[in-house]
């Protein structure tokens, strides 16, 4: 609940106290190009819109995607476009579009909406992005 609240207060952005220098730097990089960023440690709880946090070794998508996939998932959900995901990435298009390939198979997804929902589920975007 406290993560909701500083989001709706206006904050663009939630890391945790341990957080590591290289999620920090993701972090900033993300509320610079005016994205939310939420630590992947934070879990949204669609049952009653509460974001909790949740232990490092808990959080499946730590396990099932790579950081760069992670970063491709978070950046489809908060609508980001193929061509403008690889230019931020410095990745090319095609590479784009086989992450989100592969995200979707691990993920066993069909859509860029089931992916969103993933995604906010997750924690690694709100809603109010």
């Amino acid at each position: 609940k406290f993560v909701a609240e500083m989001l709706a207060a206006g904050a663009s952005g939630y890391v945790l106290k341990h957080t590591a220098f290289d999620e920090l730097q993701k972090a900033v990089q993300a509320v610079a190009g005016d994205r939310t960023y939420l630590s992947p440690k934070i879990n949204y709880d669609e049952q009653d819109g509460r974001r909790t946090t949740q232990p490092h070794n808990e959080s499946p998508i730590r396990e099932i995607l790579t950081g760069r996939e992670r970063e491709v998932l978070q950046m489809i959900a908060e609508g980001s476009a193929t061509r403008e995901i690889a230019n931020i990435l410095c990745i090319s298009i095609s590479t784009v579009d086989t992450h989100r390939r592969q995200i979707m198979d691990k993920l066993g997804l069909k859509s860029i909406a089931e992916l969103t929902k993933y995604a906010v589920r997750e924690g690694l975007t709100s809603v109010d992005s």
